[in-house]
């Protein structure tokens, strides 16, 4: 039945018109877990094939699942959670997507209002439960507030600054019948040109050739601004680093001014900054520390500017010489013009700038496959051989998703490719979200193939997802590196001499052992083949295997211990 069809008759239940406007604003598919509560809206999926109802079975892994999605899609997602133990399980998954600005329409069926005040089973306050991690939280108390309420929602949500809106659902809501129409899907441009980019302009050219870095952020890539940013760094001749903590690498890694991600200690940031007069943040949050350290990541005398879509990060932590508003794709595309006359009579020293890096990155790469080499025929294979070989396997194309910390700063190193939307990161720092996310992605990128990196512990937080990618059929390559243990915490440990752990050598609840979990039994338990590899030179075959069979696999990579 269309859209008009149904409306001429005139009234139909709140369920249906939820799903009316889902159509309307191009939602292709539907992540969760259902519940009683749920049940109008799964009822009225089944008269809409084309909204297809993707099943996780678990919420955090639902929540992940439509974050991948959204990432990948470059498009909010929706997502359907079970009332107050739902929500709450899916709490983690949500503090991920707060902090990396994922938007995401998140909603959760609740008890029917007619008996709230007998306290039944699977009621809760959903709008305080979820309001700490949202934009906004809000519960819908009439069908005929579905409409504006859902359009509010995906606006609100990919809006700058970006992030995850929530509706409450109420059974007798969507089951009451109204006659409101589904309404038409608002045109809305959000790419402002900041202001002051003349001055700006005035600033960036007053700094001497080479003494000036870049910092691609995050918001490069929801801007869709990565070539917009490799004209910038090209005509300023600068390296541009990446976030310490990113969710995305937004810059070509194959670019010979391409300088890496930031570390993500103040300190070693300093180290870092300190060699230049200045640096020009693009996107927010782009200096995220992890352990504490007494120095300032900016150090003294090192100026600052910075362009974002997001008020909040511009000035919050450093003082900065020019700060401005606006998007990065819109208002890289003023900037540039502006820029290009005022550097024109430096062509040749920007020139040598250039070839400079390309000699440096040749170098820097070639230590690395040097060391790579050395420890090739370890008889336990080394995360930096494993990163060099999982990095060869995939290519410069296929999309990676990664969240395995003993090996993430060296895969990173081992990058080489000219796509600057290659690599995707957990940036909120709850474990889990890799593997759903895998799962997300590859729907979100029209189910192309996907490689997930994951640690073994990360992986536990969200095995689920290997049964949805199976159920799917989803072309996603699933790389377990099993060190057996917490790497990052027990390698943090290790670096605290006056630790009692480290004078006893035993480290509590950090290692995976006794039993070792059975990572290719638990795939093969949910319809995913698998196979665990333990030598070096069979990394890169099974990993070209995995992606060559066009459906989800498994390969467990056995790495050495801290």
């Amino acid at each position: 039945m269309t859209i008009e069809t149904v409306e001429a008759a005139g009234r139909r239940r709140g369920a249906d018109l939820l799903v009316e406007v889902l159509r309307s604003e191009g939602v292709r598919y539907i992540f969760g877990n259902p519940g009683t509560t749920e049940l109008p809206l799964i009822d009225a999926l089944t008269e809409a094939p084309d909204i297809a109802y993707i099943l996780a079975l678990q919420e955090a892994t639902a929540v992940a699942m439509a974050d991948g999605y959204a990432q990948g899609a470059r498009r909010p997602a929706f997502l359907n959670l079970h009332t107050a133990g739902g929500l709450g399980h899916a709490m983690g998954g949500l503090v991920n997507s707060q902090v990396s600005g994922t938007p995401l329409v998140v909603t959760a069926g609740q008890q029917d209002l007619r008996h709230a005040l007998t306290d039944p089973l699977l009621m809760g306050d959903l709008v305080a439960i979820a309001d700490p991690v949202m934009k906004w939280a809000r519960e819908v108390t009439s069908p005929d507030q579905i409409p504006i309420l859902l359009r509010r929602a995906f606006h609100d949500a990919g809006a700058a600054p970006s992030g995850p809106v929530f509706l409450s659902l109420p059974m007798d809501v969507m089951e009451a019948m109204s006659t409101v129409p589904a309404g038409e899907t608002s045109t809305i441009d959000q790419r402002a040109v900041a202001g002051s980019l003349d001055r700006l302009a005035d600033k960036l050219a007053a700094i001497a050739p080479g003494r000036l870095a870049l910092i691609a952020g995050d918001e490069i890539e929801a801007s869709d601004a990565s070539a917009q940013m490799v004209a910038l760094a090209d005509l300023l001749a600068a390296p541009v680093y990446g976030s310490s903590w990113p969710a995305h690498i937004p810059f070509p890694t194959a670019h010979p001014l391409w300088a890496g991600n930031l570390p993500t200690r103040a300190d070693a940031i300093a180290e870092i900054l300190g060699r230049y007069d200045a640096v020009f943040a693009l996107g927010g949050k782009s200096l995220i520390t992890v352990l504490y350290s007494e120095v300032s990541a900016v150090p003294p005398g090192v100026q600052v500017f910075q362009l974002s879509a997001d008020v909040r990060d511009l000035g919050r932590t450093y003082a900065t010489g020019l700060s401005t508003v606006g998007d990065i794709r819109a208002s890289l595309d003023a900037l540039l013009p502006l820029l290009r006359p005022r550097l024109a009579d430096r062509d040749e020293v920007f020139a040598d700038l250039r070839a400079q890096a390309v000699t440096a990155r040749a170098e820097r790469r070639a230590k690395l496959a040097a060391a790579a080499d050395a420890a090739f025929e370890d008889p336990v294979i080394a995360p930096l051989v494993a990163a060099r070989e999982v990095a060869r396997a995939v290519g410069a194309e296929t999309t990676i998703v990664d969240e395995a910390p003993a090996t993430l700063t060296h895969l990173r190193t081992f990058l080489d490719s000219s796509s600057a939307h290659q690599y995707a990161a957990m940036r909120g720092g709850v474990l889990g979200w890799g593997m759903p996310a895998a799962v997300g992605f590859s729907l979100g990128l029209d189910r192309a193939p996907v490689v997930c990196v994951v640690g073994d512990g990360a992986a536990m937080y969200s095995p689920q997802a290997l049964w949805t990618a199976a159920h799917e059929k989803l072309p996603v390559t699933f790389v377990v590196i099993n060190n057996a243990e917490y790497n990052i915490l027990k390698t943090f440990m290790k670096g605290q001499a006056h630790y009692a752990s480290v004078r006893a050598n035993r480290f509590i609840a950090m290692d995976l052992t006794d039993p070792r979990i059975d990572f290719p039994a638990l795939a093969a338990s949910m319809g995913v083949p698998a196979r665990r590899v333990t030598r070096a030179a069979d990394i890169a075959p099974a990993i070209e295997a995995g992606i060559r069979s066009g459906g989800a696999n498994l390969v467990e990579v056995v790495v050495r211990a801290t």
